[in-house]
């Protein structure tokens, strides 16, 4: 089998382009002209000598699952069979590692598995929400909907993540410039004055010998610092990979002042739009609580979910013990709450959702409002005292001179 560049006019006269299999050329335009597509162009594609080294191929990124998910919904509602679509879509990937992965599930399918069975072997891209989404949809013969439903929250998932991410960006570089820069100051800076003031004689003031004697630490004690600043960061994820490490590290994530309103608005804002979309694609209740927790990110959320899913089986409802929990707000409880009195809990749940997707773009939004003037005057302080620590005795000096 060799792979072949094309490229041709479908029946509206646009030009389209795309990778096909096959075993010659005449092959390649068959296949072509049952996807109704006049080739103008084929051609074999040249033979990459990095294709078998697996960390020198892209990765298969969020947005590649999302495209692929919303293309196979469209081709899905359009009547195309699940076959057809893979190979279309393999077609068109310019992914290589995906375009294989989708070469490797059409072939499957082929063979006879369920196309969920096919994408529980590829874990990393394919989640066990996707997979019981995707299986409920072939159950169902919903998989159109179910796709779409997927391409949706992924979207909006992926929206909430980069969000998120962008407010804790400024503030982490702000505070690495810093470091930089005041190490920088310390170890080259300082020593100059340092040298200048010897010359001068006299005492200095309190403020520029506390700075020197920094100085003469950090330049000192420079490779033990970073094997001391790297010993922790190596301490803390070996402690946060552990069960309880996990657990305490979350637990106080959750209590930390302005940043732990924001990551319990993230967390129901996840789960409520997890549990609603796979409750509206027919996921039994206590399959959904399952998925739901592993994917919480936050062992506190999960020990909570999971107490929820141990009330349902014993015959309780859900707001009563999510609101035990003392995790998630009143509001949402209540909400819930009444959502399962009315047997519209799915959508209940994205309703709650949509609200706190709002308050999380509100909260970010007040988060770096407020970062930013912090940090300008943290940053100012810092490096503004250290200047003026180096100018006191020229201050001083000069003042003894006009005097």
């Amino acid at each position: 089998m060799e792979v072949f560049l094309w490229q041709g006019k479908n029946r509206k006269g646009e030009t389209q382009k795309g990778e096909i299999e096959s075993i010659s050329e005449e092959a390649v335009r068959a296949s072509l002209t049952r996807m109704r597509i006049t080739p103008t162009k084929i051609k074999k594609k040249p033979k990459d000598m990095f294709a078998n080294i697996a960390f020198l191929q892209p990765k298969v990124k969020v947005t590649d699952i999302i495209i692929f998910t919303k293309q196979f919904s469209t081709m899905i509602d359009a009547g195309l069979p699940i076959i057809q679509c893979l190979d279309i879509l393999h077609a068109q990937q310019d992914n290589p590692t995906f375009k294989k992965m989708i070469k490797e599930i059409k072939e499957s399918v082929e063979g006879g598995a369920t196309f969920a069975e096919t994408l529980k072997k590829y874990p990393e891209q394919f989640d066990d929400l996707f997979v019981n989404m995707v299986h409920a949809g072939e159950v169902g013969g919903i998989l159109d909907i179910i796709l779409r439903r997927l391409s949706n929250f992924m979207e909006k998932a992926a929206k909430l993540k980069a969000q998120v991410k962008g407010a804790m960006t400024y503030p982490i570089i702000t505070l690495v410039v810093a470091f930089v820069v005041v190490a920088v100051i310390l170890v080259f800076v300082i020593p100059v004055f340092q040298e200048m003031f010897a010359d001068f004689g006299g005492e200095l003031p309190l403020l520029t010998q506390f700075v020197v004697t920094l100085s003469e630490v950090v330049k000192k004690k420079i490779i033990y610092i970073i094997i001391a600043i790297v010993g922790f960061i190596f301490a803390f994820k070996k402690f946060y990979s552990t069960e309880k490490g996990h657990a305490m590290v979350d637990d106080f994530s959750l209590k930390l002042p302005i940043f732990g309103d924001l990551i319990r608005k993230v967390a129901v804002a996840k789960f409520t739009r997890t549990m609603g979309t796979m409750l509206s694609s027919g996921v039994a209740i206590l399959d959904a609580l399952d998925i739901v927790s592993k994917t919480a990110g936050n062992k506190t959320i999960e020990r909570a979910l999971v107490s929820v899913r141990s009330g349902i089986t014993e015959g309780r409802t859900m707001a009563d013990p999510l609101e035990e929990s003392g995790v998630f707000p009143s509001m949402v409880c209540q909400m819930i709450s009444v959502g399962e009195s009315t047997g519209a809990l799915d959508t209940m749940l994205d309703k709650i959702a949509d609200f706190y997707d709002d308050e999380v773009d509100q909260a970010v939004e007040n988060l770096t409002s407020a970062i930013e003037p912090v940090m300008m005057v943290f940053m100012g302080i810092l490096i503004g005292g250290l200047v003026i620590a180096m100018y006191l005795p020229i201050f001083k000096m000069a003042g003894a001179i006009g005097g």
